[in-house]
């Protein structure tokens, strides 16, 4: 096959000047560089091998390296890894990423790479560039087919975003004009993740584009966890901040195994008992609310709100069913009822002992126990301290 170029005059010493490829032919080596390249001066290789979703092609070292003086950022750096290159296709346009290289076991300075199909784009019929460029290959090449660098022109037409919500985020390697974005609908319309290693800007892209989303979307609600506090600086002027000082949270809000942690003070045996009778309580508390009558399946974890007030009841109502000894003289029967009671007395008295606010900080550091109750409860509220005791005060005065 011959790869010759054309447009060089008879006498030009360059132009004489041939490498053989694999397939035996003669490729004419390539005319000095020019900012507005012909397409035959763009021809660094040609296809050898097809597979699926990447290929192999085979490069003249000598022509990329003549390449690598043009002024074209992205055409000098035809041919190294991750460069980018095309290959045409009837009025179509391949344009793919070269992923690794090595030399050809002929040697006879050829290069064999391996590359990655991006998309493709159709060809202009007057200037011969890429124009409607779009992820995907619909056709494959064949073994034999001529390779071209890409140029920086091309690559405006493959990067270039158009009129949807997008965020800039930088500029396309190796060029320094072509600005790189991302479509925000199709961002985060899938999972996707920020990579890199310390001190390559993660955080400040990933400020970056939220800031963006916001401007873009200003009645959306962006949702934050930053357990290390990296992004309060950024987001302090355009956004809440909620830490353990000021983040309230409805009481009904926690789980079973939190309430565990705020009413219930025994332990070994007994907290397993005191935790089955709140455990049948909190979950009849619940069932109160019309929100539980359609839900096929009720836990004592489900976020139904209840009241206070009906969950103390059912308590009561619980130690009234168990404490039913009518004499003074009591039995083993009644003693064991008595014992039973006992951990339903202490979280009702855990209940009366404490406020009943609508709305309580989940955080057990906000908590104390109490020795008279043996509950737990915000230390400003106890209401079986004294009058007297200093409303400051960061304990409990039975603590």
């Amino acid at each position: 096959m011959d790869m010759q170029g054309g447009g060089f005059p008879a006498g030009d010493s360059t132009a004489a000047q041939h490498v053989r490829l694999a397939g035996g032919g003669m490729a004419a080596a390539l005319a000095p560089a020019a900012v507005n390249h012909h397409r035959d001066d763009l021809l660094i290789g040609e296809v050898i091998d097809i597979s699926g979703s990447d290929s192999r092609i085979l490069i003249d070292s000598a022509t990329i390296g003549q390449l690598s003086s043009s002024p074209d950022a992205a055409v000098a750096m035809a041919g190294q890894v991750g460069a980018q290159v095309k290959v045409r296709v009837g009025n179509v346009w391949l344009v793919a990423s070269i992923r690794d290289q090595q030399l050809h076991e002929r040697g006879e300075g050829l290069i064999v790479a391996t590359i990655d199909f991006l998309g493709e784009g159709d060809e202009e019929k007057i200037t011969g560039r890429i124009h409607n460029f779009r992820r995907g290959v619909t056709r494959y090449p064949i073994p034999g087919s001529q390779v071209y660098a890409a140029t920086s022109n091309d690559l405006k037409q493959i990067y270039a975003a158009d009129e949807r919500a997008h965020v800039e985020v930088g500029t396309v390697y190796p060029t320094k004009d072509i600005r790189g974005s991302l479509y925000v609908d199709a961002m985060l319309g899938k999972h996707f993740a920020l990579l890199g290693s310390t001190g390559t800007g993660k955080s400040t892209s990933a400020a970056l584009i939220l800031h963006k989303i916001r401007e873009l979307a200003p009645q959306g609600h962006i949702v934050m966890i930053d357990p290390h506090g990296e992004y309060s600086a950024a987001f302090k002027g355009t956004g809440a901040l909620f830490d353990v000082d000021n983040l309230a949270m409805p009481y009904w809000l926690m789980n079973f195994e939190e309430h565990c942690e705020v009413f219930v003070t025994s332990e070994g045996r007994d907290r397993q008992s005191d935790c089955d009778v709140l455990a049948k309580c909190l979950l009849q508390a619940r069932q109160k609310n019309r929100m539980a009558e359609g839900m096929t399946k009720l836990t004592v974890d489900s976020p139904i709100p209840y009241l206070l007030s009906d969950l103390l009841n059912i308590l009561t109502n619980e130690m009234g069913k168990l404490d039913k000894a009518t004499s003074s003289r009591r039995s083993c029967a009644s003693r064991a009822r008595s014992r039973k009671c006992a951990p339903i007395r202490a979280i009702i008295s855990c209940f009366r002992a404490c406020s009943s606010p609508t709305r309580w900080p989940i955080s057990s550091a906000r908590f104390s126990a109490c020795r008279r109750t043996g509950g737990r409860y915000r230390s400003s509220t106890c209401r079986a301290c004294p009058a007297t005791s200093p409303a400051s005060s960061s304990r409990c005065c039975h603590a």
